[in-house]
């Protein structure tokens, strides 16, 4: 008996080796780690819980190579005017598939886009706002938005702002197979057309999240990937803190080639978007052309 216990305990210690050399040796999940709400990251947690168990989100990002690896976007953001700092590699990454964060660094320019992932009531108000202030917008839509949400759709258009494809479902794209993406955005895209007679040229990957592969099966089918250089955490409908924080939120954080990311859900957002509209030209800037987006992702601004 004691030279069972003896193996047993030997078998044991060669177990937990084994598994502490494989934890040592696997990647560092990226960006999860760095999260810190005390550092002000936009982008991997911004667009709330992404429906992704720690168990699958560990496999794909740990485990899984670099090409297919599932990154969640995030930066760093700046002081005093400065650029915001994203992940070492990423906007390398980015500009291989004709990928953007950011605008024209040398213009003091924004670039103001919005998702709409649902309706929540303060679209037209939104719309009424930059018609008035005759700023375009980029309003990134899902399937059920263009289900449902006609009359608002049409009056973007109409009024000279670009849709753009935040995919059917709003599912992770990282972690489908290239058919799932391309029917995932191509889907909407076709959807979009029988509509409005017009294709999307740009894409705002769901919850941030995306992997090299990711970014290569959309740019060969011809779309712009948009991150942001700037958002806050406005997405939760029951935790809005007064239009005063979302003006101070943006105000704060205003830097050249800014692309803001707003959602169209936030109560705050509505009511602060006037107020950041006349704050935003006092300090000097402008309000970018959104094709302008497209020249520089593609190498040709």
């Amino acid at each position: 008996m004691e030279r069972i216990y003896k193996y047993f305990s030997f078998f044991i210690l060669g177990v937990l080796a084994v598994i502490t050399v494989y934890l040592l040796s696997v990647p560092e999940i990226h960006g999860i780690s760095e999260l810190t709400f005390s550092e002000e990251l936009t982008g991997n947690l911004s667009e709330g819980n992404s429906g992704i168990d720690s168990e699958s989100r560990f496999y794909a990002s740990g485990i899984n190579d670099q090409y297919t690896g599932l990154k969640s976007w995030g930066i760093v953001r700046g002081k005093n005017g400065e650029l915001p700092r994203a992940d070492p590699g990423a906007p390398e990454l980015l500009a291989r598939y004709n990928s953007i964060y950011l605008g024209d660094t040398e213009k003091k320019v924004i670039y103001l886009t919005f998702d709409e992932g649902y309706e929540n009531g303060y679209t037209d108000k939104i719309l009424d706002i930059l018609y008035e202030n005759d700023v375009k917008a980029l309003f990134f839509i899902t399937g059920p938005y263009l289900d449902k949400e006609d009359v608002l759709i049409q009056r973007m258009l109409d009024e000279g702002h670009e849709v753009g494809n935040h995919t059917i479902n709003h599912k992770s794209l990282p972690l489908l197979d290239n058919k799932d993406i391309e029917e995932e955005v191509v889907g909407l895209d076709r959807r979009f057309y029988q509509k409005y007679g017009k294709n999307m040229t740009f894409l705002r990957p769901p919850k941030g999240e995306y992997s090299e592969k990711s970014l290569e099966v959309t740019s060969k089918l011809g779309y712009i990937n948009v991150f942001w250089s700037f958002a806050y955490d406005d997405w939760a409908v029951n935790r809005q803190r007064g239009w005063e924080y979302a003006f101070e939120k943006v105000k704060q954080n205003l830097h050249n080639g800014e692309i803001i990311l707003l959602h169209a859900v936030s109560k705050d957002n509505c009511e602060a978007l006037d107020s950041i509209i006349e704050y935003v030209r006092l300090a000097g800037y402008e309000f970018g052309d959104i094709f302008e987006l497209e020249k520089l992702a593609r190498g040709e601004g």
